[in-house]
């Protein structure tokens, strides 16, 4: 994609639409920190001109040099040929309003949890009480940072099985110099964590079902199946966390998981089951909350369902 083709991209804003007709034009799926082809262009393009997410829109109107032209018209060709999730490309995802470092060996983060980890989860929780917290299947570890942020007083156990995943997340606990309240650990959900109890274990695991994989867009395809596949109805590791969450949480402690559109099957799996499915102001569905005593009481119900 020679710059001399397109001279008439004069200016950021020409790069960004120009950028967002081609992904429209390519058929592009977006999902990935973006719900459309103008934001991520924006994304791409902001990137490749060394300039914030957040620039002023004045900035919009200003003239890019042959050489940023060149470059930026690069990494939109790419997001194209390789369907690779923007994400990716600028080795960025923001969650909880904060920016982390993504590639392909974790998730790119994009969970609506943020929304009730700012919260503190109250009122089932004091955050300033909050001493242990829980993260299982961190990926990139971002929800465990922004915990580790939302409650001050807290350690986070960040857990993963994945140790690709694990190296990522480290990175992103050394970013934000968080050595001494966040600590990644390889375990396969509760087995490496011994008798540890916790306040708040929550989570984001694979929960996409075997027909949903079998559809899924090139761009999610980029991502590890290890943080996605789970079994035929998208509950095979959703349903060991219930079975096991009882023995680790303190007797004030809630689970909180995101099943996503797993959320019906868990339901039907689990009539009786009293799941609280929280309501989001910014969108999203999906994330269901148990109390302690919820969790053991149907614990039984839960190990059954694993046999």
């Amino acid at each position: 994609m020679n710059d001399t083709h397109h001279p008439e991209l004069q200016t950021i804003r020409d790069l960004v639409r120009w950028g967002a007709s081609r992904f429209q034009q390519a058929g592009l799926t977006f999902g990935h920190g973006t719900d459309n082809a103008f934001d991520d262009a924006l994304v791409l393009v902001a990137h490749a001109l060394h300039l914030p997410l957040q620039f002023p829109q004045d900035y919009l109107a200003a003239h890019v040099t042959s050489r940023e032209r060149e470059e930026t018209m690069a990494l939109i060709r790419e997001r194209i040929e390789t369907r690779k999730p923007a994400a990716y490309l600028t080795r960025e995802a923001w969650f909880a309003g904060l920016p982390f470092y993504v590639d392909e060996r974790v998730l790119v983060p994009r969970s609506p949890l943020a929304e009730w980890i700012e919260r503190g989860f109250q009122p089932w929780l004091q955050p300033d009480s909050v001493q242990r917290v829980l993260d299982l299947c961190t990926g990139s570890g971002c929800i465990a940072i922004a915990c580790a942020r939302a409650f001050e007083q807290a350690h986070v156990d960040a857990a993963d099985i994945s140790e690709d995943a694990l190296a990522v997340a480290q990175i992103n606990v050394e970013r934000y110099h968080l050595q001494d309240w966040v600590r990644p650990v390889k375990s396969d959900l509760f087995a490496g964590l011994g008798g540890a109890r916790y306040q708040l274990i929550i989570s984001n695991p694979p929960y996409v079902s075997a027909e949903e994989m079998a559809t899924l867009p090139d761009e999610y395809r980029h991502e590890p199946a290890l943080g996605l596949a789970a079994g035929s109805k998208g509950l095979d590791v959703v349903i060991r966390i219930l079975a096991q969450a009882g023995q680790h949480l303190e007797p004030d402690g809630i689970l909180v998981v995101e099943v996503g559109n797993s959320q019906v099957a868990l339901a039907e799996a689990f009539p009786e089951v009293p799941f609280l499915w929280l309501e989001f102001e910014r969108g999203g569905h999906g994330v269901f909350l148990l109390d302690v005593q919820q969790v053991q009481q149907y614990q039984a119900l839960f190990e059954n369902a694993l046999s």
